[in-house]
Formats: C-alpha cells, sequence, structure tokens
C-alpha cells in the first residue's frame, strides 16, 4: 500500500499490517471530512512510520476529545488532506494505533468496513454491515453488541 496526499507532496509506502477499517459516521468525522463520514484504516503505530523527508510536509492540530484524551491530526501542508491521527490518552501516552484517512490509502482493501457512530448517521447504512452505535469497544464495554 502506499500513502498519497491530493497534490501528491506526502507519498510513501505503508509497510504496516491493516488491523481494522471504519467508515465513522460522528460528528467530529463529519466536519473533518466535510462529509456523511469519515473513513479510517487502523494500523499499528509500532510499524508506522512516516520518512524523515516527508516529516516537514506534515502539520499538525491537536484536538481535545470527548473521552479526556487528545488527538493528533496530520495534514498535508500544500494541499491539507488529512493523512492520519493517532490518540493521546489522558495521561499523555500514546495510544498503539494510527488511523490513515483511508482516501490516502492507495491499495486498500475497502471489504468488511464497520460503520461506527451510526447513532449520527445522516445517511443510510447498507443492509448486512457490521455497524455500532458508537465505538466498538463502547458498545462490548456495556455489554451491547453490534447492531
Amino acid at each position: 500500500m502506499q500513502i498519497t496526499c491530493q497534490c501528491t507532496a506526502i507519498s510513501f509506502p505503508l509497510a504496516a499490517p491493516l488491523l481494522d477499517l471504519y467508515h465513522c459516521h460522528c460528528l467530529e468525522c463529519q466536519k473533518q471530512s466535510s462529509t456523511a463520514f469519515g473513513t479510517s484504516a487502523i494500523f499499528p503505530s509500532s510499524s508506522f512510520t512516516v520518512p524523515d523527508a516527508i516529516r516537514p510536509k506534515l502539520s499538525k492540530w491537536t484536538r481535545p476529545t470527548k473521552e479526556g484524551r487528545t488527538m493528533d491530526c496530520y495534514f498535508c501542508t500544500e494541499c491539507g488532506a488529512r493523512i492520519y491521527h493517532q490518540i493521546r490518552e489522558a495521561d499523555g501516552t500514546l495510544r498503539s494505533t494510527v488511523s490513515v484517512k483511508g482516501g490516502v490509502v492507495q491499495g486498500l482493501d475497502w471489504k468488511g468496513a464497520k460503520h461506527i457512530y451510526t447513532r449520527s448517521a445522516v445517511v443510510e447504512i447498507p443492509e448486512g454491515v457490521e455497524r455500532f452505535d458508537g465505538a466498538p469497544g463502547e458498545m462490548v464495554g456495556r455489554g451491547l453488541k453490534a447492531t
């Protein structure tokens, strides 16, 4: 797989194994993507490496999350395309995964994506897909199952 932004200023190979794929319907993803949902390809941070030559071409915007964490959002300084997000826990510890925006991943297999935060969906969710009213961990933690 290859990560490439819209203007191609950001372009580098992605050798990390895909852990999961989400179509997120939360209000933040709707704003960030300027559309009905955002797509996030989840990779382990331990094998996700941004080459040193690419780092100066990325800017970071950090926002608080409702759970008391912060989210570092990286985007291309030229075209503004979101590239990836990484969450910091309340104690500052980086989460063990990164969320790469699906549209910048060339070669991504889109089959089997889960729909999350469907309680905020503004489009119809296809029949037969795995879906969650909130985050998958949030639902499991409450003893709930996917709908």
